[in-house]
């Protein structure tokens, strides 16, 4: 079984760390790739520099709320591009303003979770979030690979 690719958007490095030690619980095989704002994340999406070997995620987890290209814009450059859009997006934020929920699905987000408080809560959803994508849903190739 290889490692799934994951995109890390988060720009909190308490979060950043929260998320690999709830990955690592939940035992999940992974490669996890961060970012920390919105630019280096379409920087790195589009494998421009530093990012031009970067591999292409299978999932995005995407906070809303990031400096210079906010999570929102991200994940409506990432639907409208032909060789991005079919990567899952998580908006994983903790935001609960149901502005923010609404716009997030208005832009084709695949699922929104608010960020559970807890390293053993965010690893069972890390956990639901790996059963559901990578066992339970049958994805679609990237257009470039069809």
């Amino acid at each position: 079984m290889r490692p799934i690719e994951i995109l890390l958007v988060e720009d909190n490095p308490g979060d950043i760390l929260l998320t690999q030690k709830a990955f690592e619980r939940a035992r999940i095989l992974n490669q996890l790739s961060v970012v920390r704002d919105g630019e280096s994340a379409l920087d790195y999406l589009h494998q421009r520099s530093p990012y031009e070997d970067a591999a292409r995620p299978e999932l995005i987890l995407l906070d809303i709320n990031l400096p210079q290209v906010n999570g929102q814009e991200v994940l409506r450059e990432i639907k409208s591009h032909p060789t991005l859009r079919r990567i899952p997006v998580i908006m994983l934020t903790s935001s609960e303003r149901e502005r923010d929920i609404a716009n997030s699905y208005d832009a084709h987000a695949n699922s929104y979770i608010t960020k559970p408080p807890k390293l053993d809560q965010l690893a069972a959803a890390m956990e639901r979030i790996d059963q559901y994508w990578f066992a339970l849903v049958r994805r679609a190739k990237a257009e470039d690979e069809v």
